[in-house]
């Protein structure tokens, strides 16, 4: 049986997708980046979050209107949390970190999801995949030097924030099978938004016209990065649009150095290639499982070298 036409026959369009989804990526980190640290990061990150909840207010509304399916509260009020600490914890790297340092570390979040998938859904870790995972953490740490360096807590919170959103993409994965996709990410602005609105307030300190509306700009930037992702993974395979993703990280470089001025540290260059290399391999591994017809139930119960 061949694919349909929307998903086989569309690669250059679902190619195109994913550039924009990257460009859209780059432009909020670097707006994030220009503001810098005049705003606290819960303000700056609830901020941006409640512009998300904005513009998705009229698909709010009708979703609530319809009520939510049975046990999905506590999971949507879970990622809300959990997504909640990772945009604090990123905003404060990202106004610290130079933008391809931030861009490294960030891909560890698939990885880190791989992990997560492991533990608390019971996938299997097979060998290969576990190299795979130990590979992105030799990468995290050719970024990071430990012991050759000092590690900052910008450095730390950006670890966090891959931390919390991988588990924040559990949440989802989860929610995905209880909910349609529209109601996830509209209750997921909506829960960040309630979630960051006391931390904001704690911290508060005025914010001037230009600031709310960079913020505003940097939630219609993600808004727009979100949907041309969604509109890749319709035109084309994983196989196809994952490795473009990783561009981002030459973007962040070319836009750090050329427009902050920041230096290019091949450190960072040389981990976040092996990172790539290891979520690049990972990818590629679930599309080629995805494909194959289901084990008999004596053979999967063997150890695979996956």
């Amino acid at each position: 049986m061949t694919e349909p036409a929307s998903f086989s026959s569309r690669p250059v369009r679902g190619v195109l997708w994913m550039l924009l989804s990257g460009l859209c990526f780059v432009a909020v980190n670097a707006i994030v980046r220009h503001l810098g640290t005049s705003l606290p990061a819960a303000q700056s990150a609830f901020l941006r979050f409640a512009w998300g909840a904005l513009f998705l207010a009229p698909a709010l509304g009708r979703s609530l209107r319809r009520g939510l399916p049975p046990g999905t509260l506590g999971l949507f009020a879970g990622r809300g949390a959990v997504h909640a600490a990772a945009v604090i914890f990123w905003f404060y790297a990202m106004a610290r970190l130079p933008l391809a340092e931030v861009t490294a570390i960030g891909y560890l979040n698939p990885v880190l999801v791989t992990v997560g998938a492991a533990l608390f859904f019971g996938e299997r870790l097979a060998i290969r995949r576990i190299l795979a995972v130990l590979l992105a953490l030799a990468g995290a740490l050719v970024i990071l030097r430990p012991g050759l360096r000092e590690l900052s807590l910008a450095q730390l919170s950006q670890l966090c924030a891959a931390a919390c959103f991988a588990g924040s993409y559990l949440f989802a994965k989860r929610l995905s099978q209880l909910a349609p996709a529209g109601l996830v990410v509209a209750m997921m602005s909506l829960a960040v938004t309630l979630f960051l609105l006391p931390l904001a307030i704690a911290v508060w300190v005025p914010a001037s016209v230009v600031q709310v509306l960079w913020l505003g700009l940097t939630a219609a930037f993600a808004t727009a990065a979100h949907y041309a992702m969604t509109r890749a993974f319709r035109e084309a395979p994983l196989t196809v649009t994952q490795p473009v993703t990783f561009l981002q990280l030459l973007w962040a470089t070319l836009l750090g150095t050329m427009v902050f001025g920041e230096p290019v540290d091949p450190w960072v260059l040389a981990g976040g290639a092996i990172i790539i290399a290891a979520v690049s391999y990972i990818t590629w591994r679930e599309t080629v499982l995805a494909k194959r017809p289901p084990r008999p139930l004596a053979e999967a119960t063997k150890l695979q070298k996956v």
